[in-house]
């Protein structure tokens, strides 16, 4: 966490203008590789950042964080948004991602490690052109001086911060569409309006990169202070984050009859006491999705605790458990039964 919040705080400077570029020419964002046809083999030629090792952007290149973060092994996660010079981003409401123009670019890199030990994995970039958005992953070299196209994926030996060696999984361009699929589109799922500070959003208001602040936003709990937010709220909104972008209408998973979005208020949809689509190895032998009071005979439970694949949920993303995660869902399901 400390080392994310440098990140952020260099990421800061540059909103200022004030991160001097390594060269006498201004750094500056290259929006033909942004919007144009091509499938531009290094991360570089997009020219987000100015020190591409230590991932400090460029003017116009924000940083953002999420309340509720998506886990993924642990994995410290670098974001940032880019919008092109007069384009606007519209907040319709709290419950949707925010729509970006036409030209805008979502970065995400995943690091792991401290210190000479931090290593950035890989970078995943969507990018929204013309005929919709299009997710590319970037694969970082030993060297973490360039991150290559990896159209085919691929897997790096890595420790997490609980001590685990795992086989990480850096996801293909197809596999990408299954976080991120919704009625047949590749879509960003992760900066919503309820999931984002106020004072991040007031400040994109103010530099004119976005519409408005919706009433209701940042809803959501802060996760780095769960003693502020009770069991229902942190469990639903890890659920959200976590879960939601499958499991709801037109979504890969939609077919389960789950819909586990933040603002799903119909007890079965979120699967109290609902019996699965189809019952099978996944199941663990349980009858319900959630059986308040008792999260051991919870289906969603024990495919969170699993990481055997064809149990494991989610499916994609994680090769360990997440004890917190996991601990805020049991607080729940054992006040469901109260």
């Amino acid at each position: 966490m400390i080392h994310h919040v440098a990140f952020l705080g260099a990421a800061a400077l540059a909103l200022s203008g004030v991160i001097a570029a390594k060269s006498a020419a201004p750094v500056q964002v290259n929006d033909a590789a942004v919007v144009s046809d091509t499938l531009p083999r290094a991360l570089s030629e997009f020219g987000f950042f100015s020190d591409f090792a230590e991932h400090n952007p460029v003017e116009g290149v924000v940083p953002y964080s999420l309340n509720t973060p998506l886990f993924s092994d642990g994995a410290d996660k670098l974001r940032f948004v880019y919008i092109p010079d007069g384009g606007t981003a519209v907040a319709r409401n709290d419950n949707e991602v925010l729509q970006f123009p036409v030209g805008s670019a979502l970065i995400k890199t995943f690091a792991f490690g401290e210190g000479e030990n931090r290593r950035l994995i890989e970078t995943r970039v969507l990018l929204h052109r013309a005929d919709g958005w299009l997710a590319l992953p970037y694969r970082w070299n030993g060297e973490q001086t360039e991150a290559t196209l990896a159209l085919a994926g691929g897997r790096t030996a890595l420790t997490t911060p609980t001590g685990e060696s795992i086989s990480y999984r850096i996801p293909n361009k197809n596999q990408c569409k299954e976080c991120h699929g919704l009625e047949g589109e590749v879509v960003p799922i992760g900066p919503k309006a309820r999931n984002l500070s106020h004072d991040w959003l007031n400040g994109f208001v103010k530099r004119g990169l976005l519409d408005a602040v919706p009433a209701n936003a940042d809803r959501m709990p802060d996760w780095s202070a769960p003693s502020t937010a009770g069991a229902e709220a942190a469990a639903r909104a890890y659920l959200d984050v976590n879960c939601a972008h499958c499991h709801r209408p037109g979504a890969t998973a939609s077919n389960s009859g789950l819909d586990l979005r933040w603002e799903q208020d119909d007890p079965v949809k979120l699967g109290i006491m609902k019996r699965p689509v189809a019952a099978g190895r996944g199941s663990g032998g349980h009858d319900f999705d959630i059986l308040p009071g008792k999260p051991r005979k919870s289906i969603l439970l024990h495919r969170m605790k699993s990481t055997d694949p064809g149990v494991a949920m989610p499916e994609l993303g994680r090769a360990t458990i997440d004890p917190e995660g996991i601990a805020a869902i049991e607080r729940w399901i054992v006040e469901l039964g109260m």
